[in-house]
């Protein structure tokens, strides 16, 4: 018997890399024109961000509360827990991501838009990637468009554009609602490595420019 040490990250996957991304497929079909209705729930989170309309914070923070607990439910619990049996174990963690939005931007002081720095500069962007960039990667890594991780309906670029939000939000409970997205593009990353899949880098590029952001923004205070 080998010794625990002595086992690759790749040894403790349970599916290959055409079974996970047959999941997207499968999700895409089920769900499919929910895409769109998810896709315009992000665009007006961009717009209430850039706005700042009455009451912005406590939207933003209910949609993504409602997408989290949704894809948390829909893809991770029903379809990803499946093929890997650890994911039963994550998927309640993006129900307390949901709870913790939905009471943070309820909470007094809640979710205010007003940072304009560099990292909200980027918070800017990696929305922009998570919405836009994240859809478009198929073709780029050799796979069928019916494979593509849309915000709200795939965990990726959810969890993406939430860390771009909060990049650009401050408020008492922000700094609390990094972890779960961080910790998720961390566990996404590392899987996809362990497949040898190129889009390893994508969740882990999202990740570390967020951490960079946030310590570059306690660099200049």
């Amino acid at each position: 018997m080998s010794e625990w040490w002595t086992y690759r990250l790749e040894d403790f996957l349970l599916f290959s890399p055409r079974v996970y991304w047959r999941m997207f497929e499968l999700a895409n079909a089920a769900f499919w024109p929910l895409h769109l209705l998810t896709l315009g729930a992000g665009l007006a989170i961009v717009l209430l961000v850039l706005r700042r309309p009455p009451r912005h914070g406590l939207w933003i923070a209910l949609v993504l509360a409602a997408l989290f607990a949704f894809v948390g439910w829909s893809f991770l619990s029903s379809r990803y827990a499946v093929i890997n049996w650890a994911i039963a174990y994550v998927a309640p963690a993006f129900g307390l991501q949901a709870l913790l939005l939905a009471f943070g931007g309820a909470a007094r002081g809640g979710l205010a838009f007003e940072q304009r720095d560099i990292a909200a500069r980027l918070g800017l962007l990696i929305m922009a990637a998570g919405l836009v960039v994240y859809p478009l990667l198929p073709p780029l890594f050799r796979r069928p468009w019916t494979s593509a991780e849309v915000f709200g309906i795939a965990p990726d670029p959810t969890a993406i554009t939430t860390l771009g939000v909060l990049l650009a939000a401050s408020g008492g409970p922000v700094p609390l609602l990094f972890a779960i997205p961080l910790l998720w593009l961390l566990l996404s990353g590392l899987t996809l490595h362990a497949m040898g899949d190129p889009q390893a880098w994508p969740p882990l590029l999202a990740a570390g420019t967020t951490v960079a952001a946030l310590a570059l923004r306690r660099i200049a205070r």
